[in-house]
């Protein structure tokens, strides 16, 4: 089971990813690489952590993330305008 602060953790890992990565990625490799990140930033063991229940999450809400860095790479672009 994905607990609130684990959902809290993904997102922030999310938001401090760059654009760039969360829209170049297949969406495998976009979930181990946030894996990763949670696991490296917030010190706990993804593997022992519901590692699956992690995965379907992330995996679930692809769409979402990229939905997501899609509107941040558009602010972007008009604030340099």
């Amino acid at each position: 089971m994905i607990t609130v602060k684990m959902m809290k953790q993904i997102w922030a890992v999310i938001e401090s990813t760059q654009v760039s990565t969360l829209l170049q990625f297949d969406d495998a490799a976009l979930v181990q690489l946030l894996l990763q990140k949670l696991e490296g930033k917030h010190g706990f063991d993804v593997q022992a952590q519901a590692d699956c229940s992690l995965n379907t999450y992330i995996e679930s809400k692809l769409p979402l993330i990229r939905d997501t860095a899609e509107g941040r790479l558009s602010f972007e672009q008009s604030n340099h305008h």
